[in-house]
């Protein structure tokens, strides 16, 4: 791994990784009796406003931003709430969703039709097997369904990072807070669809104290200030001595998840969980997929499984 430039570089990592890790034990203990994607709803009411008025919007059209909106947070963060509303542990969840580094891989190789690398293949069979592994050997507490909706937040994370490269959004604080300007009303409207009027209405109700701490950690903490934190690292460091250490966030937030919850791991689930994160190690070290000779060279850009695969907002 490439090194940081400096040791206050290293430590602002480490505290990203930590306020990622721990940020899926906010989302599970805040959520109570609201809805997951009511919950969800009001949490990006606070990423976007009143950041929207100090934040610089992105230079890409509003269709792009709506897209990115619509897959890299209503999808993955939607699924992600929903999938821990039905039961799915913090710390599994955070291991389930780094699925989405082999999904861009998948994604862009038939999207952009970039071929990629054999340890990039490699990579993305590696994480397959421990998603696999995951699955047969999880505890009986976790249904399968709450299990699968993670991996559908993982898949939209990926199509929304190939959906970023494919308009190259320029990414950033903007990109985050603009993008997330979408976000709210088609939530609250599912919410509505799903919980119907009442349960919206005893969900608002039912927001207390532990909600509201929960949402300023995730909206605050997590989306701004830890990927404020994250880009202005990526600005002057490389991305190779940057990206890998989001892998901190999956074990951080296990450990954080049992030590502080109870929730043991199974062997199967510990296992898995470490193939997968694996995985996900081999497929961004991959190098630059290959792109074929009738794409012009000047157009080709940077590799998707990269910076873009783990700079998303991390829970």
């Amino acid at each position: 791994m490439i090194g940081l430039v400096n040791r206050r570089d290293t430590s602002l990592m480490l505290v990203v990784a930590l306020v990622w890790g721990l940020n899926f034990l906010a989302i599970d203990l805040g959520r109570g009796d609201v809805p997951p994607l009511l919950f969800l709803a009001v949490r990006f009411v606070l990423v976007v406003f009143p950041a929207v008025l100090v934040v610089p919007r992105p230079d890409v059209p509003w269709r792009t931003l709506a897209l990115v909106g619509t897959f890299m947070s209503i999808g993955q963060f939607g699924f992600l709430y929903l999938s821990m509303s039905l039961g799915l542990p913090p710390g599994l969840a955070a291991l389930v969703l780094q699925a989405q580094v082999m999904f861009t891989v998948v994604i862009a190789a038939v999207a952009l039709r970039e071929r990629p690398t054999p340890l990039q293949v490699g990579g993305v069979v590696l994480g397959g097997v421990g998603l696999v592994v995951v699955g047969v050997g999880r505890g009986g507490d976790v249904p399968l369904v709450a299990l699968l909706l993670c991996l559908l937040g993982a898949l939209s994370w990926g199509i929304g990072n190939v959906v970023s490269r494919a308009a190259k959004v320029p990414g950033g604080l903007g990109l985050t807070v603009w993008s997330g300007v979408v976000v709210p009303v088609p939530l609250l409207a599912l919410s509505l669809l799903l919980d119907g009027p009442s349960g919206v209405a005893d969900g608002l109700a039912a927001f207390g104290w532990e909600a509201w701490v929960s949402t300023l950690y995730t909206a605050a903490l997590a989306s701004l200030v830890g990927y404020g934190i994250f880009n202005s690292l990526l600005a002057r460091n490389p991305a190779a001595a940057v990206v890998p250490w989001v892998l901190l966030v999956p074990p951080i937030a296990v450990t954080a998840s049992w030590l502080l919850l109870g929730d043991v791991p199974t062997p199967g689930e510990a296992v898995g969980g470490l193939v997968v994160v694996l995985g996900a190690l081999v497929a961004m070290k991959g190098g630059r997929p290959r792109v074929p000779e009738s794409v012009d060279a000047g157009e080709e850009t940077a590799s998707p499984v990269g910076e873009e695969c783990a700079a998303g907002r991390e829970g």
